[in-house]
């Protein structure tokens, strides 16, 4: 089948869900998933410029796929990528891969990688060596909230800086770097937004990684992960002569089948603990925040019963998704939702959708503080189960306990803007006005 010319379109549905550009126009978004789920939840999709795939929208085949992990491979697909920029990848890497990170790998590559870093990210782990970090860091943060008075945007105030300084801790990479590997992660998810397109130095054109009209500008992801390979090379470097007890000391010297991990998984390592660990974090606390001011009477809650917190922080993260798919691809012929997907078949498994599923959460698009059960897909299923979860879940609870005692009530002074980007995407501003208890 010829391959249709590549732009960012929203002429159809399948269009739609594809486009980064939609993705800051949640009720537009929402609504296609809705439709999806109704009509057609295991849907043929042909967006123009990409290769074709089953758009998964229900919850329970969502699941059902992330589970079965040896019929549904990430290796050959990991993200939506227009046809122009899987070939990009392919020229530049020699594989379908930009990095060889956990999400990229299937098992055992999978299981032996993600064993190096296991006992860091459990839940006894994570609190018995974290907890008090992540607390004095929230403080800390909490107190800079304080000092600005009683405006300022929250996301770029407070959210990414927050999340950033935990993970920068639990690698070991010194408060110096932190602005740059901010900007790194930014231009990594949000290659293609504008505006952060507008402060990168790194730009080339072409469709790239995850959309683009041929032609325009946007981050040169080639680069990119370049700067971040070579200044994790250092750290490995360092960590090797002078072992700390730091995640990054951890990955250096980590071994699989008694070997060293191999450059390119173990620079990947560092990408990805460093990028995925803030971004989904930072998404996280901005969403559940923001829906506290839209929401007076869900804050109420929360101020009235502190316990509550935990179920705000899964709900924060059902309702803001920030990693939006993963792809997957099928190595025999299977039924999913009634449909039969064929061998070499693409699936994108769409998180937000399944988390608004009004099968499994009742009043699926209400943001409910004290929501129970909350059984969202956000931090997947299956071997691929997003590792930093406990973490995340800890820096998000810690942060709100902090904060919610020290303000009486919060309010958006501006509509809040959502990134661009279709893979991992949530708010970018959040202006508020905080009257402080």
């Amino acid at each position: 089948m010829a391959t249709k010319p590549f732009s960012w379109s929203t002429d159809t549905l399948d269009d739609r869900i594809v486009n980064p550009a939609v993705y800051t126009d949640m009720p537009t978004l929402l609504a296609d998933y809705a439709t999806l789920r109704s009509d057609d939840p295991v849907h043929w999709t042909e967006p123009q410029g990409y290769r074709p795939f089953w758009a998964i929208t229900r919850h329970a085949d969502i699941v059902a796929v992330s589970k079965a992990n040896d019929r549904f491979i990430n290796r050959e697909r990991t993200y939506l990528s227009p046809i122009e920029g899987e070939q990009w990848i392919l020229n530049m890497t020699g594989d379908t891969h930009l990095f060889r990170t956990l999400v990229d790998l299937d098992d055992p590559e999978h299981r032996k990688l993600r064993q190096v870093t296991h006992a860091w990210f459990q839940p006894g782990a994570v609190k018995a060596n974290l907890e008090a970090k992540v607390r004095a860091i929230a403080r800390e943060h909490v107190a800079l909230m304080q000092e600005k008075g009683e405006t300022l945007d929250f996301v770029n105030e407070v959210a990414l800086f927050y999340p950033l300084r935990v993970i920068m801790e639990i690698l070991g990479v010194p408060r110096a770097d932190e602005a740059m590997m901010l900007k790194l992660t930014q231009e990594t998810f949000g290659a293609l937004d504008p505006d952060v397109i507008a402060r990168s130095q790194i730009l080339t054109e072409g469709a790239g990684l995850w959309g683009g009209t041929t032609g325009d500008k946007q981050v040169d992801l080639l680069q990119l992960a370049q700067i971040f390979f070579q200044y994790f090379a250092a750290v490995i470097a360092d960590r090797r002569a002078n072992p700390r007890d730091d995640v990054a000391s951890v990955i250096a010297n980590g071994t699989i089948d008694g070997q060293p991990i191999p450059e390119r998984e173990a620079l990947s390592y560092y990408v990805i603990t460093a990028t995925a660990g803030h971004d989904t974090t930072s998404s996280s606390a901005a969403g559940g925040f923001c829906e506290l001011a839209r929401n007076p009477g869900e804050l109420a809650k929360l101020k009235a019963d502190p316990s509550l917190i935990p179920l705000f922080v899964e709900e924060a993260i059902r309702w803001t998704t920030p990693v939006k798919h993963f792809m997957r691809t099928a190595t025999e012929d299977a039924v999913v939702g009634g449909k039969t997907i064929r061998k070499g078949d693409g699936l994108c498994l769409f998180y937000l959708s399944g988390n608004r599923d009004e099968g499994v959460f009742a009043q699926a698009d209400r943001f409910i503080a004290d929501r129970n059960p909350n059984p969202h897909v956000s931090f997947g299923h299956g071997v691929h189960l997003c590792l930093g979860m406990h973490l995340a879940r800890l820096e998000l609870r810690i942060l709100f306990e902090e904060l919610l005692p020290k303000m009486a009530r919060v309010e958006l002074t501006a509509e809040p803007k959502l990134s661009t980007a279709n893979f991992v995407n949530g708010l970018k501003t959040l202006p508020v006005r905080v009257a402080w208890a």
